[in-house]
């Protein structure tokens, strides 16, 4: 089976499970019109080459749920920071921009890296190249959490498939 042929699969069942999740339908005529809008939205896909390890990364698999909880973890920390920050009365905000190594091997990762950085509150991602990200930052602390290297070190770890980790071929 070709690597597009799997991609296609899995985001027909992905669509399947989103539409049947979101609709709550389960009539027949509903759930055949369902499944036709699926096929024909795979189809539109691979017609126009969208499907790809990068478009449907089906190859990070259970590594990047795991990131997200995470990710969602480090979101909820940096909104309680951000909206302490605002509503202090002295209001201690040093906006700064600093340079993050991003270690991936892949755009992809380097792209997760990115939107990971930006969707934290208090830092935002400005120029991804050179395996380096600028960064703004609302305080030089929330920059320090970056230069840690932590969330770097995740999505490598997300990005790298197992046998790599173990330095396998």
């Amino acid at each position: 089976m070709t690597k597009t042929l799997l991609h296609a699969i899995s985001l027909g069942i992905l669509l399947a499970l989103v539409w049947l999740g979101l609709s709550g339908f389960f009539e027949p005529l509903l759930l055949g019109l369902g499944f036709l809008s699926c096929v024909a939205v795979v189809l539109i896909a691979l017609r126009m080459d969208v499907v790809d390890h990068e478009g449907h990364p089906i190859h990070l698999g259970w590594r990047i749920v795991t990131y997200w909880i995470w990710l969602i973890w480090e979101i909820v920390k940096s909104n309680v920071e951000v909206a302490r920050r605002i509503l202090h009365p002295a209001l201690p905000i040093a906006p700064c921009m600093i340079r993050v190594k991003a270690t991936q091997d892949s755009e992809l990762g380097h792209v997760i890296y990115a939107n990971s950085i930006t969707l934290t509150p208090g830092t935002v991602s400005i120029v991804v190249e050179d395996g380096t990200i600028l960064v703004h930052a609302i305080a030089r602390e929330m920059a320090d959490d970056l230069e840690t290297g932590e969330m770097d070190r995740r999505v490598t770890a997300v990005e790298t498939r197992p046998s790599r980790q173990s330095g396998e071929a």
